[in-house]
């Protein structure tokens, strides 16, 4: 599988009582398809999988199965604690045929480099479905360094990373001393830069709300290969990617997909939602965003 496109870690929507309203998620991906995303990822940081129980988890993936059908690729993420629940998504991952995983550090544990790499292959094994490593070292704690890829170098089905560390020299260093492993945005203000450097994807939260401006500096810039056009949009992206790392991250993408009528139902604990006058400046960042880049592009 060659990961190319906008691919986009969908959100979880909510019923009033917090449970997970199944037919709201429905919708939420038939928008997605319905804006040509590329691909959807289940069960990422953007999905609150950590406030999800195992059960919640193994649900909205055959959930997402059973919507998308064969429209989409579907990317499972493997995220957890413990190697043996990463392990039990990678397996059911398998069962629901999706069509490959999303593979990160354990959290909190503060692996080594080779224990980083027996929880990849174990991974793996239990599915054997192709594998976008997620390099996330401000929510892991620790970062996949080269110990880990000379040590994971054997395992076939790594063909991606999401690269989320924001240190543009390891993106510098993973694009020239690992070009077997293909690069994915991960980090949304240096799009533009990783495109440049051979990126042929991205994984952006924002496309939950605003996907076709996201599409737009993809096209501009892989397809087109037009970079003069790719930086017209991405200033124009940049204000809303500010928003978005004032500390309320979920909340902000869940309030964007509510703009578009859809319905979200909020955060789960300990996350709040965001304030009214910090609707109203987002809905004024997205409105601005929207006409500029339509207008660049031609589709105003």
């Amino acid at each position: 599988m060659k990961f190319e496109g906008i691919y986009t870690p969908a959100v979880t929507p909510l019923k009033a009582d917090g449970s997970i309203d199944s037919s709201a998620f429905a919708e939420v991906l038939e928008y997605l398809i319905a804006q040509k995303v590329h691909g959807i990822i289940i069960g990422g940081s953007t999905g609150e999988y950590y406030a999800h129980t195992a059960q919640e988890r193994f649900d909205l993936a055959a959930k997402a199965r059973d919507v998308i059908g064969g429209r989409l690729p579907l990317i499972v993420g493997t995220g957890a604690i413990r190697t043996e629940d990463s392990v039990a998504f990678a397996a059911h991952a398998k069962d629901i045929k999706a069509d490959a995983l999303l593979v990160g550090t354990p959290p909190y544990a503060l692996p080594t480099q080779q224990e980083i790499a027996i929880h990849v292959k174990a991974v793996d094994r239990a599915a054997g479905l192709p594998i976008m490593l997620y390099n996330y070292p401000g929510r892991m704690s620790v970062a996949m360094d080269d110990e880990f890829f000379d040590a994971v170098a054997d395992v076939q089905n790594i063909v991606a990373i999401k690269e989320s560390s924001g240190d543009m020299n390891r993106l510098h260093r993973t694009a020239v001393k690992y070009p077997k492993i293909a690069l994915s945005c991960g980090w949304d203000d240096q799009a533009l830069e990783f495109f440049a450097w051979g990126a042929q994807s991205w994984v952006c939260a924002g496309s939950n709300f605003i996907p076709r401006e996201h599409v737009a500096l993809y096209e501009a810039c892989v397809v087109e290969k037009d970079f003069n056009k790719g930086r017209r949009i991405m200033a124009e992206l940049m204000p809303l990617m500010d928003f978005l790392e004032g500390g309320k991250f979920v909340q902000s993408i869940k309030y964007g997909v509510e703009l578009n009528g859809l319905s979200t139902g909020g955060v789960r604990a300990p996350l709040q939602g965001l304030s009214a006058e910090e609707q109203d400046t987002l809905a004024g960042v997205i409105a601005t965003l929207k006409r500029n880049i339509a207008q660049i592009t031609g589709a105003a």
